[in-house]
Order: C-alpha cells, then sequence, then structure tokens
C-alpha cells in the first residue's frame, strides 16, 4: 500500500493563534508549492481576506489559490466548509468552484460537536458548537455528488463514521469518501491519538464502510506518535499547521519532511497524487 500525506496549510485560528500560517493568496500558493515537493500528495485550505487577514469563503479568492497551486503542482487541493451560516451560505462558495471545475475533493462533515479547547475548560470559557444537521450533510453530499468530488468526512467523533457511511450510502454515484479520524490532546473532543482509538475506529469502519480509505489527523495533537500504529494497520497521514498544536514553531513544509521521513522509516511507500487518484477511482469503480 502506497502511504496518502495529506496536509493542512492553515485552518481559520489565524496568525494571532498560530503564528506561521500562510494567509495571502500567494503566501498560500507558495506553502502549497514547497509541501507537494516535500511530498505531499494532498493540500487542504482556508482562504483568509488579504486586505483583512481573516477568514473568508470567498469563492473567487479560493479560485485565485486553486487555480495557482493547479499551475505549479499535480496535488489534490480542496477547500474548507464554512464553520457556521446556513445551509445556503455555507454551500454556496462550494457550489461556485463546483461549477468551475476546482472541487477535486470537498468537506463534509457527517455530525455536531463541541468544540473546547483544554485551555478553555481550565478557565471556565465555553468552547464552540460546530454544527452540522443532516440537511447540511445531505447538501454536502449531493455536491460531491453531482460535481464527481470525493468528500473528505472529518470524524470528530465515533458516531460520525455511522452517520457519514449511511448518508453516503443513500447518495447515488458519490464518489468514494475519505473518513479523516479527528484525535486530539487538546481539544476535548472524541478519542486522543492512542492506539487504542485506532482498534475502535477500524472495528467501525470494517462494520459500517469496509474498504473505506482512511486517516489520522490532529486537531491540537501530535498524529507523529500514532503514525506507525496507524500505518501498520492500513492508514494514511494528514499534517500541518491547521492540525498541529497552537502556538506551533514548525512550518509545514518541516512538519511535512518529518512525516515523509517517517513514513520511510516505518517501510512504507509515499504515494503521489497519480496513486491516489487511481486509487479512488478503483474504490469508486469508476
Amino acid at each position: 500500500m502506497k502511504v496518502w500525506l495529506e496536509v493542512a496549510l492553515n485552518g481559520g485560528a489565524g496568525r494571532k493563534h498560530q503564528p506561521l500560517i500562510p494567509v495571502t493568496p500567494d503566501e498560500i500558493i507558495e506553502d502549497g508549492v514547497q509541501c507537494a515537493e516535500a511530498g505531499a500528495a494532498i493540500l487542504h485550505l482556508h482562504a483568509y481576506d488579504p486586505d483583512t487577514g481573516t477568514p473568508t469563503e470567498n469563492a473567487d479568492i479560493y479560485t485565485r489559490i486553486i487555480e495557482g497551486l493547479r499551475a505549479k503542482t499535480d496535488a489534490i487541493v480542496y477547500p474548507t466548509l464554512a464553520l457556521t451560516g446556513t445551509l445556503e451560505e455555507r454551500f454556496a462558495p462550494v457550489e461556485v468552484l463546483g461549477t468551475r471545475g476546482l472541487l477535486e475533493w470537498c468537506v463534509v462533515d457527517p455530525g455536531s460537536v463541541n468544540i473546547t479547547h483544554g485551555a478553555q475548560l481550565a478557565r471556565d470559557q465555553n468552547g464552540i458548537l460546530y454544527a452540522n444537521p443532516d440537511a447540511h450533510i445531505r447538501r454536502g453530499l449531493d455536491i460531491a455528488a453531482r460535481f464527481k468530488s470525493h468528500p473528505s468526512f472529518a470524524v470528530y467523533e465515533p458516531g460520525f463514521v455511522r452517520l457519514g457511511a449511511g448518508w453516503a450510502g443513500r447518495t447515488p454515484t458519490l464518489p468514494q469518501p475519505i473518513y479523516r479520524l479527528m484525535l486530539s490532546e487538546d481539544f476535548q473532543f472524541g478519542l486522543p491519538p492512542r492506539p487504542y482509538a485506532l482498534d475502535a475506529y477500524q472495528a467501525l469502519l470494517a462494520e459500517f464502510a469496509p474498504g473505506a480509505p482512511w486517516m489520522v489527523s490532529g486537531l491540537g495533537g501530535d498524529v507523529m506518535r500514532i503514525a506507525e500504529a496507524a500505518l501498520s494497520r492500513g492508514g494514511h497521514i494528514r499534517v500541518g499547521l491547521e492540525d498541529a498544536s497552537l502556538g506551533c514553531e514548525k512550518t509545514n513544509r518541516q512538519l511535512t519532511e518529518e512525516a515523509v521521513s517517517m513514513i520511510g522509516q516505518f517501510g512504507h511507500t509515499l504515494g503521489t497524487a497519480e496513486d491516489v487518484r487511481q486509487a479512488l477511482a478503483a474504490s469508486s469503480g469508476t
């Protein structure tokens, strides 16, 4: 098996919390190209308003970034989904990107979750509710089916596997989803990055999404501590400043290079973007 390496370039926390993230379109393009050259097959990104430095779901800014990356690398590139908003507000930019042929993968998060950092808990501060009602999940999957886009399921809680697989099974012509297991030390959701978490998720996937590709990622946690266990179980890896603990002092390129080195040390072969595409095409029957 060839290992897929994804890099999440920035996230929505902003430079106040993650100082080294790329923010402007040119910075994101440059950072993404560097990570692809270092071995990343998949790039995930959030767009920022270049004038204010704040997150935005502006489809034109996403277009500029994705087209800029495609001009310089064959890596799979895909945007985020708005954290909040009505159904129409959240998915309108995604549909625009689909009509422009810029939606090779898309984010569909099959469930709702409280995202609370341990530091917030210690200060008696509330976290946020990340709400994904069934209607939103279904809209995301319908868009994925229409534009032949592979949905990336962020699995914050074990039930996300069951709900995601259930709705995916009721969405005709949906390309193969990828199950991304969100493991965290710093945030108080789901399971931490431990081997027992992988065992539990493997059992769930075997029952509800047999044969589906999956990867480990850590929001506020270091998945490298369980990388060998994940790879030995047939999983893939995601790293990057979106997922790293806040205030990370490493760049995306450094995180990529570390992951590439570790994958090789464990005796695995790194997959290219074309390897990923071929594997997904085979699993989708296309």
